[in-house]
């Protein structure tokens, strides 16, 4: 059994969606998992999860966390793994806003990033060789660049500017706290993911580069357009 759940601010979850829901819901399936007697249940958790050292701290991490705990307490023979940020925030409204890339990290911080494909690829693995991966738990990365270079590497596979615009946090903890926090823990501590391991685990896991080509680029221009158009409509 494969098992993620969405997490506050998900594309598609209600707006009163909280941390409790998506623990509820992670923790039914890991229930659901050992009353049927799951041979094998892979958790998506976030890259980070159990590494608080305080309390303010992303609620995702602390909600996944607490997903994991309980599946470890189940005793499921379980892998976990632990992606970062994924480049697919970088191909609609999330992160591109006339005509920038805009987020609130800062500019030269570099931040870890992953195709979701990739966590597929790894769920693939973990099925297929069950001895080797039930009882690990892994943080996924596949590339590790500054905004900037993000930035920079999506206008150069579009061929258009596309320049970085910095969020300030203060617009952000308008939004919600839960926010701020996040960009902040990302802008200070971050994910520090192994992504040597990783690549040697799975050698095909693609950076920003290659995902940009595969499908990336792709879908940012078409989402540019789809922006560009609705401006000259207004």
């Amino acid at each position: 059994m494969f098992s993620v759940q969405p997490t506050v601010g998900s594309p598609g979850t209600a707006p009163d969606f909280s941390t409790e829901d998506e623990v509820r819901w992670g923790v039914n399936v890991a229930e659901a998992a050992q009353a049927a007697g799951v041979a094998h249940f892979v958790f998506t958790s976030v890259a980070g999860a159990g590494r608080h050292d305080s309390e303010k701290v992303p609620q995702n991490l602390v909600s996944k966390w607490r997903i994991e705990q309980r599946i470890a307490k189940l005793d499921l023979p379980a892998t976990i793994l632990r992606p970062v940020s994924f480049m697919e925030n970088y191909t609609g409204g999330y992160h591109l806003h006339n005509g920038t890339l805009a987020t609130a990290f800062e500019p030269d911080v570099p931040q870890q990033i992953m195709a979701v494909d990739d966590v597929g690829v790894f769920t693939t693995l973990a099925f297929a060789r069950p001895a080797d991966w039930i009882g690990r738990a892994i943080d996924l990365a596949g590339d590790e660049l500054t905004p900037l270079q993000i930035a920079a590497a999506i206008s150069e596979a579009i061929g258009r500017p596309l320049p970085y615009a910095q969020v300030p946090i203060d617009a952000i903890r308008q939004i919600g706290e839960e926010f701020a926090y996040a960009y902040e823990w990302l802008n200070t501590l971050g994910y520090r993911a192994d992504i040597a391991e990783a690549r040697r685990l799975h050698p095909g896991l693609m950076d920003l580069g290659s995902w940009l080509a595969v499908t990336g680029a792709l879908q940012i221009s078409t989402f540019l357009a789809s922006q560009d158009a609705a401006g000259q409509q207004a």
